[in-house]
């Protein structure tokens, strides 16, 4: 792990990700609720002003770096594998690789319709058939019997994997809370996931990623919701590294 503003980041690639996920499901008995996220510049901003979700993300079993300037600045302190984990693509590879596994998934997510229309793409697209269940919380905080019913479901059908797709931080707050409830192996919340792999939402193309500029995509698709978040979110991404370096430095 490479801490990236106090917070702990998997320091490792893609592809070691997905296989230490899939090696626990299939040969760990014991399922402990292990809590991932799936964050970014986005998430580590606000973990600088809330204390409460900074200790959440440091409480967390794993947090994948979404955007590739976290992953830049953890090899710059020397994670050298370390590399961009999206949740859009964190979430295809362990589909696609637990397709073959008796891997059980619940998507939790999305507008009404969105999880559902989720389940049937990844059978179509990744070849995976064992999405157990969906469910489509509502926007306002879900009250404890609620929680309660939802992780009756869950755990009935004896999931491994619960994807959780809404935004940060409530997604992490509710993964949280849902972890109260649930017997699984993993809780992973990757945000926009839901709406990229339903087709609501395009992914930017592999050349913009590369160059830091996938939230200036995003930004384009959706400005009305996303411009106040970026013209926040990114000049005091990058004051928060100065800051920590000039104060290591001194």
């Amino acid at each position: 792990m490479i801490e990236v503003l106090g917070i702990p980041f998997y320091d490792l690639g893609l592809k070691e990700a997905v296989q230490h996920i899939i090696t626990i499901c299939n040969t760990q008995a014991d399922k402990s609720n292990r809590c991932i996220s799936a964050t970014g510049a986005h998430g580590l901003v606000i973990s600088k002003n809330d204390s409460d979700f900074a200790k959440l993300l440091k409480d967390f079993y794993i947090n994948l770096p979404d955007g590739r300037p976290v992953s830049i600045i953890g090899k710059f302190k020397g994670a050298k594998h370390m590399e961009q984990c999206t949740g859009p693509d964190f979430f295809k590879n362990v589909m696609e690789a637990s397709s073959q596994y008796e891997i059980k998934h619940f998507l939790c997510g999305g507008k009404e319709g969105i999880a559902e229309e989720l389940k049937l793409n990844c059978e179509m697209k990744f070849f995976n058939k064992n999405i157990a269940g969906t469910h489509s919380p509502p926007f306002r905080l879900m009250k404890d019997e609620e929680l309660k019913v939802l992780g009756d479901e869950i755990n009935l059908n004896k999931i491994d994997i619960v994807w959780i797709g809404i935004s940060t931080p409530k997604q992490e707050y509710f993964a949280k809370r849902l972890s109260q409830y649930i017997n699984v192996h993993f809780i992973v919340t990757v945000g926009a996931a839901f709406d990229f792999h339903s087709g609501k939402i395009r992914k930017a193309p592999v050349f913009i990623t590369k160059t830091s500029m996938e939230w200036a995509f995003r930004l384009f698709l959706e400005p009305r919701r996303l411009w106040k978040r970026y013209f926040e979110v990114v000049p005091k991404f990058i004051y928060y590294n100065i800051k920590e370096l000039i104060t290591k430095i001194s």
